[in-house]
């Protein structure tokens, strides 16, 4: 009976023991749950802005800073390290990238105790009342001054161990932008490889970045690759623009399908990458945009382009599409450029990348709704179709003809005396028709083409007592099933959330029922 009694005593004991475990699984509940969320908020990608300074009438850095808060920018990249701005950033929530310009590789590469000076006097200065969250040494060094190559890798270095000694090297990431060009044979993205030639330095900087957990830092222009390829990337590739099945480019290697030329460009880093067997160290776009204006010899450098690439690439980030490679990383990216930059050298186009004018004015009106309050210039979410510049008047009178015809645009207003037959000529008229197709069709995918002679612009064609089918000014519609698309991509977002916390929640369920059978079962038996 002793034995027995005992034996029940020590059972009860461990099973005490057992009851004790789970109550403190639902004790911790709130923990769980809060450990979930920050992990989700911290793997949110991110779109941040550059900011060049060749600015007639640049903003004061306190009116700059407010700007930033007003459009909600949570990241900027500064091309050094400006002391003034660093400080009016104080006590922001605003992420900042700090440079260290080309022209001081030379002093911080040669001589550690000048890249301790920098590290003390641009950073330890101001951290951590200013989020400076990752420095750029030099800007496409290899490319643009490779007589500073061999000094790179020391620059970075040394600057890291002033990091180390000040014990901030695991909340600041240190890396270096690099050109495109780095990268040869790009497409398909499975075939790319860097230039064999700035392997001594490519390759140590790599192992660099990822004992670091740093990213490789990339300037990406699908802008470039397109004006460098015209009639083999065509440009609805390099906008993001939706694309039938056909026009995808597929790598043969892989059978994977690009939509866009950013992603096919981000993967040829990745592939690269993997054939020097990296495969730990992800991609910082620290540059990516597109101009709104250029010379004669840059004639898709327009708003139009600006606005459709830049917009698109916002929602691309936004809505973690990641990569046909790696759908599971999307790149963060650094738009450039924040402001027209009015003071740089020709051609036109380096003068015109910006988002807005230095005055703060938008240069045009990005269409970014779904993405909250960040850049938050558009006020439409607006889009028509009209007839591209240059086309020969056949061409777009062939084009009409369909439209009026087989596509059952209606055409009445472009008709003698009615409100758009003015100005009576077939781009104006080709416009009208087009738009009245798109609207009608609910703008979807290949309904602005008319073999090519077609493109979809944010600005309002309408004119005078002329008001084009898709304009605000006479219905709302159209903006209302715009927000409903992005409402529906918030709600699968939402949705994913909803989903992960559902299982926490069935989890804790499942620890309460077994924390009321033991209190229950084990009361009766002690």
């Amino acid at each position: 009976m002793k034995n027995w009694s005992s034996s029940f005593s020590s059972m009860a004991v461990s099973k005490l023991f057992l009851l004790l475990f789970f109550l403190s699984a639902v004790l911790s509940e709130s923990k769980i749950v809060a450990e979930v969320k920050q992990k989700q908020s911290r793997d949110e990608p991110f779109v941040g802005v550059n900011i060049g300074t060749d600015v007639s009438n640049l903003l004061s850095p306190a009116e700059l800073v407010a700007f930033l808060k007003l459009q909600n920018i949570g990241h900027v990249r500064l091309y050094d390290a400006d002391p003034d701005i660093l400080k009016a950033l104080s006590r922001t929530k605003i992420r900042v990238m700090v440079s260290v310009p080309n022209n001081q590789l030379l002093a911080i590469g040669s001589s550690n105790s000048t890249a301790a000076t920098w590290i003390g006097r641009n950073v330890v200065a101001y951290y951590p009342e200013t989020l400076i969250t990752e420095i750029a040494v030099g800007d496409e060094v290899l490319t643009t001054v490779p007589s500073s190559a061999p000094l790179l890798l020391p620059a970075i270095e040394g600057l890291y161990s002033a990091l180390v000694a000040a014990n901030l090297h695991t909340q600041i990431k240190i890396s270096t932008p690099h050109a495109a060009a780095i990268v040869l044979d790009p497409f398909p993205p499975s075939q790319a490889f860097f230039n064999q030639t700035l392997n001594p330095i490519i390759v140590p900087l790599l192992q660099f970045l990822s004992k670091t957990g740093s990213p490789l830092m990339m300037n990406l222009y699908p802008y470039y690759v397109f004006m460098q390829n015209k009639g083999v990337v065509p440009l609805d590739n390099s906008l993001f623009k939706p694309l039938t099945p056909s026009k995808e480019m597929v790598d043969p290697n892989t059978l994977l399908h690009y939509t866009s030329v950013l992603d096919a460009m981000i993967d040829s880093v990745y592939c690269s990458m993997k054939n020097l067997n990296i495969t730990d160290v992800v991609v910082l776009v620290t540059e990516s945009g597109w101009p709104s204006k250029g010379d004669s010899k840059e004639p898709y450098a327009t708003i139009d382009n600006a606005d459709t690439y830049n917009s698109n690439l916002i929602k691309h980030v936004l809505d973690r599409s990641g990569t046909p490679l790696h759908p599971e990383l999307t790149s963060n990216v650094y738009i450039y450029e924040l402001f027209n930059e009015d003071l740089r050298s020709p051609p036109v186009s380096e003068a015109n990348w910006g988002l807005f004018h230095g005055n703060s004015t938008p240069v045009y009106l990005l269409h970014v709704s779904g993405s909250g309050a960040f850049l938050a210039n558009d006020t439409t979410n607006q889009t028509y179709c009209v007839a591209m510049d240059g086309v020969d008047t056949r061409t777009l009178q062939a084009a009409l003809d369909w439209a009026c015809g087989p596509g059952r645009a209606n055409c009445s207003e472009i008709q003698p005396g009615e409100d758009c037959y003015e100005p009576n000529n077939v781009k104006n008229h080709a416009s009208y028709a087009f738009d009245s197709y798109y609207q009608k069709e609910g703008r979807g995918s290949g309904s602005c083409d008319f073999k090519g002679v077609a493109m979809i612009t944010t600005t309002d064609p309408s004119h005078g007592s002329c008001v084009f089918p898709g304009s605000k000014k006479i219905s709302n519609k159209t903006k209302e099933a715009s927000n409903n698309t992005t409402g529906s991509s918030n709600d699968a977002e939402k949705l994913r959330l909803i989903t992960v916390g559902s299982q926490i929640q069935d989890c804790l369920h499942i620890f309460r029922a077994f924390v009321v059978f033991f209190i229950v079962h084990y009361s009766f038996l002690l």
